[in-house]
């Protein structure tokens, strides 16, 4: 049996009992309707594990698991909101969850599953058990709204199932956003019924570079080979529906990113009309890094991407709607007379001011439909950006206090404490070999909350996320490798955070050495402590490691214009 104490993310409040329930061929669930849905996923999922026929009951009683929708003495989450919030109570009769909504309830499931023994994640073992669980009773809610991953699918394309596989990770891990990065400059990831060559030239490209770009004898960066395979792939229409769908049940919402006005090489190779230059195509790019190649300023090109955001908008019932802004080069613009015309007819100061404008032609357009626009810390940049967008902090946490002190809401995602692609080890043999050392406990460590904001600048913070970029991820056990076990510490940090007590490492450390036993149970490939397995190297893919000193040196000179 495992108690409260082992579980991840620590809950706020756990008391122990005598005794256990045993759940058994004659245990029941019962659940009122708001919670249906939340039944039919635990009732899966004990079938799946134990064997045992689990059925329905019409009433909550002894030998029951009840599960309900009620906001009586629950703790209050972000905000006062007890949406998430649940009361799990044990006895040695039965077992009842409540949850302030629905996701309360899915939650509660969640801390039940962990009670279990691990091989409750596993499907097909009925010769397991016996299923107990100890008396005890847990309240728990969130720290932060806003507990995400973004995953990267347009680097190393991942099918459908890969993806669903994905989201119910996150779930089990109470993560509830997943940011979905659909368009970049190496392939377009969404049908878009309008504009269809965007994925049938766009989304593939004719090969891959391998590892990072290394410097040459004159200290210029370079690829150093490309796999010579065709890469590449999209979602219709209809998988998109399915993806938000299964997540919706499982309490994860999908949120959308179109990158603009950089980062769309892809699109330009599908519509050149789009670029700067149209008179040299271009092709889905074939290396890693940023492209010069941005999109021009003219009104029809503005209209294609709102066309694609209409379609986006109407597939993804999320609040927030991602128009990307990160690393637009400015080189075509600086040297193009049409651009330079056009920055004079808007009454535009500089190239800045022009980025600035493009996001906020795109973010109004997402706000007159009744969504929010949210973009990497460079729609900052320019100085016009709406109040009502949301920023996402990745260069450090300057463009966190930044957005924040101009009423901004903010996502904190530190590529310091929360890039997943980062290498996990100073080791020879590690298969990622990019950027910082970044640990488990460096991600255990996070604080979305920047460090000197008053408490009304707090409240735009609200919450994080951890970023899974897949240049050098290109396979399900590369990116098991890349997420696991760093998810659940990113899991305790957004869930948990402080509300718990101080930090305690060692205490997460011991957990973590038992969660481990359910990760092999789900069949993740997670990173074991001493380092990769033989299989999981990577002998001959170039890096580009970093300290932290260099790393730092370069987001203060990139964001130096964002400070307050």
């Amino acid at each position: 049996m495992v108690d409260a104490d082992m579980l991840i993310p620590r809950p706020r409040l756990s008391t122990p009992g005598v005794g256990s329930f045993e759940i058994t061929p004659t245990t029941r669930i019962a659940a009122d309707d708001a919670s249906d849905s939340v039944r039919l996923y635990l009732q899966q999922t004990l079938r799946g594990s134990t064997g045992l026929p689990v059925r329905d009951a019409e009433t909550a009683g002894s030998d029951t698991i009840a599960l309900r929708v009620g906001a009586d003495d629950l703790l209050a989450g972000p905000a006062g909101s007890v949406e998430e919030s649940f009361r799990l109570t044990v006895t040695t009769d039965g077992i009842e969850i409540v949850g302030g909504g629905a996701a309360g309830v899915f939650y509660g499931v969640q801390a039940l599953l962990q009670l279990l023994p691990a091989d409750v994640y596993r499907k097909g073992r009925v010769d397991a058990g016996p299923w107990t669980v100890p008396v005890q009773e847990i309240a728990d809610a969130p720290a932060f709204a806003w507990r995400g991953v973004m995953l990267d699918v347009v680097r190393h394309f991942r099918t459908k199932a890969e993806v669903l596989r994905v989201i119910d990770q996150l779930a089990a891990h109470r993560i509830n956003t997943m940011h979905f990065h659909l368009t970049d400059d190496q392939g377009w990831r969404i049908e878009i019924r309008k504009h269809p060559r965007l994925t049938e030239i766009g989304s593939w490209r004719r090969e891959s570079q391998v590892g990072a770009h290394v410097a040459d004898a004159d200290g210029v960066l370079r690829p150093q080979a490309f796999d010579g395979r065709p890469h590449g792939g999209y979602y219709t229409q209809d998988d998109i529906r399915e993806i938000v769908a299964y997540a919706a049940d499982r309490f994860v919402t999908v949120v959308p990113e179109i990158e603009s006005p950089g980062h769309v090489r892809a699109a330009l190779a599908a519509y050149p009309e789009l670029g700067v230059t149209p008179d040299q195509p271009v092709e889905v790019w074939t290396e890693w890094g940023i492209a010069d190649d941005v999109l021009n300023a003219e009104d029809a090109t503005i209209d294609f991407f709102k066309d694609v955001l209409d379609e986006v908008i109407t597939l993804f019932p999320s609040a927030y709607i991602g128009v990307g802004g990160d690393e637009c080069p400015k080189v075509q613009w600086e040297g193009d007379a049409r651009t330079q015309a056009r920055m004079r007819e808007l009454g535009l100061a500089d190239e800045e001011q022009l980025q600035a404008w493009i996001i906020g032609q795109l973010a109004a357009h997402i706000e007159s439909q009744g969504r929010r626009a949210f973009g990497w810390d460079e729609i900052l940049e320019g100085g016009t950006l709406s109040e009502s967008a949301t920023v996402v902090s990745w260069r450090g946490l300057r463009g966190a206090t930044t957005a924040a002190k101009r009423g901004h809401d903010v996502i904190s995602s530190p590529d310091d404490q929360v890039y997943l692609d980062y290498r996990q080890s100073d080791l020879p043999n590690e298969p990622i070999p990019v950027s910082i050392v970044l640990t488990v406990d460096d991600v255990f460590r996070f604080d979305p909350v920047p460090a000197g904001l008053t408490d009304a600048e707090r409240a735009h913070v609200i919450g994080g996320q951890g970023n899974m970029w897949c240049e050098h991820v290109d396979s399900v056990r590369k990116l098991d490798y890349q997420l696991f076990p760093r998810v659940a510490a990113l899991s305790e940090a957004l869930w948990s955070a402080d509300v718990t007590g101080p930090r305690d490492l060692a205490d997460f450390s011991g957990r973590l050495a038992e969660h481990l036993a359910r990760l092999e149970a789900m069949g993740i490939e997670y990173r074991h402590e001493t380092g990769p397995f033989p299989w999981q190297e990577r002998p001959g893919v170039p890096g580009r490691p970093h300290s932290r000193e260099e790393r730092a040196a370069y987001i203060d000179a990139v964001t130096a214009n964002i400070a307050e």
